[in-house]
């Protein structure tokens, strides 16, 4: 508890996070020194000859309904992030699994791993197959939107449900001319992270520019990692899912799944991974999402689109109470 209200006061001891970035406590590449609002429990994963731990919680309701809901965290994004959805669907009668992938977070960060979307993807089963977790409503938000598309087109006996909340790779970016990049390349990108570069790209990316204070607790949790010993692993975990999101698309795949499928957009996301390399004719007409959400509920089957107008790439963050009203509808 000591500890957790430490790492709190730590992250809010800036309440404005002025534009200049407050000091960053170092919280370690793996977290260590923050504290999950719950318990942060263990699974081992055994891959590719490595025993690695992938961090999770696990919330168990008072009056159970049956059913469990796994929250899929996005690429800049962390478990706790989703606390407040997570408790929500608790209330509801979920039971509610919120894993960090390998390479995110509390998990494991190998520096010699090859990561793929099909592998986390793997990865996730097993957590689930050791949870008793057999048939699940998945919830995935940004790169969870990728995993939790492959998951359910490798295991669709195992998804009650797909919800797709501003899922990255609604596109093929280097299909439509944004430049490959180097693993290097990604390494010394990510080595210059910082509150302020988080902080940059989520106001244009996410948030059009309207910045809230309280948005500011989920960058230096990121930041966190970067700070200090952590910097290096942290980086190079960075860049090798960097890699995997540019070059592994899934939406190709789309016609092919065949779980009952809603897309979640905000009609103001403009993501697009590796814009800032891609020339200014082609980055202008990168990130579309209300065209791409459109495409891709057409090309996947029954698919639904719930469209949040007004909203960015993180909806339960900006809009908590207009997100629950979606995600009600959709599940």
């Amino acid at each position: 508890m000591r500890r957790l209200l430490l790492a709190t006061s730590l992250l809010l001891a800036c309440p404005a996070f002025a534009d200049d970035a407050p000091s960053i406590t170092a919280l370690g590449a793996r977290l260590e020194k923050y504290d999950y609002p719950y318990p942060a429990q263990f699974f081992e994963v055994h891959s590719q000859g490595q025993t690695l731990q992938m961090a999770y919680m696990d919330l168990k309701p008072a009056h159970p309904n049956g059913r469990t809901a796994v929250l899929l965290h996005g690429k800049n994004f962390c478990a706790p992030y989703w606390t407040a959805t997570a408790e929500r669907l608790r209330d509801k009668g979920y039971r509610v699994v919120v894993p960090d992938q390998i390479g995110f977070c509390k998990s494991s960060k190998p520096r010699g791993y090859q990561y793929s979307i099909h592998q986390l993807a793997a990865n996730t089963h097993a957590l689930l197959a050791s949870l008793g977790a057999d048939k699940v409503t998945m919830i995935a938000h940004s790169m969870g939107g990728m995993i939790g598309a492959r998951y359910a087109l490798m295991f669709p006996q195992g998804v009650e449900k797909l919800v797709l909340v501003d899922p990255i790779g609604l596109e093929d970016w280097k299909a439509k001319g944004v430049p490959w990049r180097s693993v290097d390349d990604w390494y010394a990108n990510e080595l210059k992270t910082s509150f302020a570069s988080i902080k940059a790209y989520q106001l244009k990316s996410y948030y059009g520019g309207n910045w809230r204070p309280e948005y500011s607790r989920w960058v230096a949790l990121q930041a966190g990692m970067y700070e200090g010993g952590g910097r290096e692993t942290a980086a190079w975990a960075g860049a090798l899912t960097y890699d995997m999101v540019f070059t592994q698309p899934v939406v190709y795949e789309f016609p092919d799944i065949r779980v009952p499928t809603v897309l979640i957009i905000g009609q103001r996301d403009r993501t697009a991974v590796g814009r800032d390399l891609a020339p200014a004719d082609v980055a202008a007409k990168l990130g579309d999402y209300p065209a791409l959400g459109k495409e891709a509920a057409s090309r996947i089957p029954g698919a639904k689109l719930i469209p949040l107008e007004g909203l960015g790439h993180s909806p339960m963050l900006e809009a908590p109470e207009r997100f629950y009203m979606a995600l009600d509808e959709a599940l």
